[in-house]
This record gives structure tokens, sequence and C-alpha cells, in this order.
């Protein structure tokens, strides 16, 4: 599902952000992406929704290839993606319901698909009762919960979040942790970048651990003996 051979990103005047870095991820694993501030978290997850591209190596999400997308085809990568950010990004001039709708309405998908499809996911995330609240009127948690319910409203096979608790006291933490749980338990691959060790250290996911852009823990089980071809993983994807 996503697959990283030897990736590496160097910026403009040589900062090393990713060195070499190789692993696989497979559909429904919870993964933890850990590491300090600057390790290397948000680039990584860069370059699985292609916002970035390797100045080496190469990456394969959900059958596209970063050495050979288009501009006009990372939009529908997207849609095969959740993200969710530590700062929420929720849009202030529109209520609970339309922050999750927005997604499936740049899409053209009909309005009555999506009410059904927005009041289910506000059921799952708990917030029914808050469709019609701005986000000035919910709390910190309460606000990452919509922008949790917006990132899965079109079913993605991944949920990607950067530090998803980082703003939130640890009760609220603990509820957003376990709600990605729950998602994980549809057969969402989710993987969640944090810093928070004593949030993750009770539970048995695997982590991939960043340290100034090196992967030092998480790749040895998972890097497949040999990187698939695109058309073999497509095959393999429209299979599943």
């Amino acid at each position: 599902m996503i697959h990283f051979l030897h990736v590496s990103k160097v910026y403009e005047g040589g900062f090393r952000a990713l060195d070499a870095l190789s692993f696989f991820v497979d559909k429904a694993e919870f993964v933890f992406l850990t590491g300090a501030s600057g390790a290397g978290k948000t680039t990584l997850l860069k370059h699985i929704y292609m916002e970035e591209s390797p100045t080496t190596g190469q990456v394969q999400v959900c059958g596209y290839d970063s050495r050979s997308i288009k501009n006009s085809e990372k939009p529908y990568l997207r849609r095969k993606l959740g993200i969710v950010f530590q700062d929420f990004r929720l849009l202030n001039d529109r209520n609970v319901f339309e922050n999750v709708a927005f997604t499936l309405r740049v899409t053209g998908m009909r309005e009555r698909e999506v009410k059904r499809k927005v009041f289910k996911v506000l059921a799952l995330t708990g917030l029914s009762h808050k469709c019609s609240n701005y986000p000035n009127q919910l709390s910190g948690g309460e606000q990452q919960r919509v922008a949790i319910a917006r990132a899965i409203v079109n079913e993605p096979w991944a949920l990607l979040a950067d530090e998803p608790t980082g703003n939130l006291d640890n009760v609220v933490s603990k509820e957003i942790f376990e709600l990605l749980q729950t998602i994980n338990s549809w057969g969402t691959t989710v993987i969640m970048a944090t810093h928070d060790l004593a949030l993750i250290a009770p539970y048995p996911y695997r982590i991939i651990e960043l340290s100034r852009g090196t992967l030092i823990k998480g790749a040895d089980a998972t890097v497949k003996p040999r990187f698939m071809d695109i058309k073999a993983f497509v095959q393999q994807s429209d299979s599943i």
C-alpha cells in the first residue's frame, strides 16, 4: 500500500530532511511515526500525499508512483487518503456539517449522497448534536473530531494524522487516539505522527522512529524483499 525505497529529500542549501528511508506500510496497519521535533515526520507524511517529491528514491502509494505521477493526478491520490493536522485547519466561516461536506462537494457528489455520508460520519465521531455549530463554538477536542470526520468522510484507504493530539490535554488526547483505533478497526490504515511517547507506550502497534531524517526503528520486518512493480501493485490494490 505504502512503499518507500531509498527515499532522500535534500532541500536548497543542502539540508537533508530525509536520508535513504526504506519501509513498507500494509493495508489496515496502525503505525506510530515518532521522533523529536525536526526529525522529518511531517516531511515523510508530505511524501505520502505527494506534496513533496523525493530528491532520490521512490514512493508508491495506492497505485501512484512518485517518479511518474502527474500534477493532475495528485487530487485523485489524495481522495484515497485522509489527512489530519495538529492545528485542525477548519473553515471558520462554515459550521460543522459544512466543514465535513466540503470534501465531498468539491468532487461534485450529489447533495443527497453528501448529506447521507456527512450525517453518518458525524454520528460515528460523536458530533451529530454539533452539526450546526461553528469552529469557535467547539472545544479543541471537538474541533479535532470535526477534522477527523472530514478526513474519513470519503472512506479513505489510509488516514495520516500529523500530531493530532499535540494541542490537547491528556484526557482528550486519549479520546482522539481511541477514535483513531476505531477507524483502524474498520480496515483503514492509520499512520499517526506523535512525539508523545507516554500516550503510545501501552500499545502494541509498530513504531517507525526517525532521527534527523534517518530511520532508526521500524523497518526490519516491513521492507519487502523487492520493490513491487507498479502494475502488480495496482492489480493487487484492485483485488482488495
